[in-house]
């Protein structure tokens, strides 16, 4: 017997409620009525859903099972019709996912295309990279920005966009460095705040280090670049840092570039999934006015691909 996908949505509603007096009054039907939809499901699943705690239900393991699919089932259809409708229906809606350490001004660089066109609604959710990668297989977001690349596992399913590729630059209070700037000697007077491991501006800041001989004080290590650009502001450390992150810093003097570091750069990736039919306006996002090239009709590799220019 197949799948009731009425069972289904009922259970849906009452899993997101969390109480059935509540969806039954949403719904306009009667609790009973619901009672027997979700204990048909039950029966066709052959595990209990909910546990009853007072007046609230609680999800059960396999609950919490149905409801994971339940949600990828839906935010299908729902993708479903937002890309195969008219042009002329209701407002366009684009899902960015970014990681919660990545930059402000760089996400707002991103969606700024969009920004004051009516035709579109943004939704800008933050999270941890595995939870948004999660969400855009499930069709959930349409493009998750990070500055991670992808791990060779993720790369069937997933396409990584290498949108921009931005020096790295040591930055500082004003009047924190004194003197002699060469990079040797902040290498060895000087401590620093620097990316977590693993980022392309930490690998290359530790390679130039190590080709220089000196072992750095490092006092802070911080995958937060909105807490690095805090941690510079209070002239505990000099920060390694991409100029975009303190760009409004730097241009009101509270912050001064104090050395450029040669071929240490910073990436900055968006991750769509394959799909037949994509959301246009994030290709536009990605591909017109940022890149010099038009955007593959249809992608089935782990691509590439360099911004001409990077985000101001």
């Amino acid at each position: 017997m197949q799948l009731n996908y009425n069972h289904l949505r009922y259970f849906w509603a009452v899993a997101r409620d969390g109480n059935l007096t509540r969806t039954a009054a949403r719904l306009n039907v009667s609790q009973s009525s619901l009672s027997v939809q979700i204990a048909k499901l039950e029966q066709r699943l052959g595990h209990r859903l909910f546990d009853r705690t007072g007046r609230q239900l609680v999800l059960t393991e396999a609950g919490q099972i149905a409801l994971e699919h339940a949600d990828t089932i839906f935010a299908s259809g729902d993708d479903l019709v937002s890309t195969l409708r008219d042009s002329g229906q209701p407002r366009k809606q684009v899902r960015v996912g970014a990681i919660a350490t990545l930059s402000r001004n760089f996400q707002l660089d991103f969606i700024r295309p969009l920004l004051g066109r009516h035709e579109f609604d943004i939704v800008v959710r933050s999270g941890g990279l595995d939870e948004l990668l999660g969400a855009l297989v499930a069709l959930g977001l349409d493009v998750v920005l990070t500055n991670q690349p992808l791990s060779s596992a993720l790369q069937t399913k997933l396409v990584s966009h290498l949108i921009a590729t931005q020096d790295v630059s040591l930055v500082a209070p004003p009047g924190l460095v004194s003197g002699d700037r060469s990079l040797p000697r902040l290498l060895r007077d000087y401590p620093f705040a620097l990316p977590a491991q693993g980022t392309s501006a930490r690998t290359g800041f530790d390679g130039l280090a190590g080709r220089l001989g000196i072992v750095p004080q490092i006092v802070a290590e911080i995958d937060d670049m909105a807490m690095m650009r805090l941690i510079a502001r209070e002239g505990a450390a000099i920060a390694l840092l991409p100029p975009i992150v303190v760009k409004d810093e730097l241009a009101s003097t509270k912050l001064v570039e104090i050395a450029k570091l040669p071929g240490v750069t910073e990436d900055f990736y968006a991750i769509t999934v394959q799909r037949r039919f994509p959301n246009q306006a994030v290709a536009q996002l990605i591909y017109p006015g940022r890149f010099t090239t038009s955007p593959p009709t249809a992608p089935t590799d782990h691509s590439h691909s360099l911004s001409s220019k990077p985000p101001k």
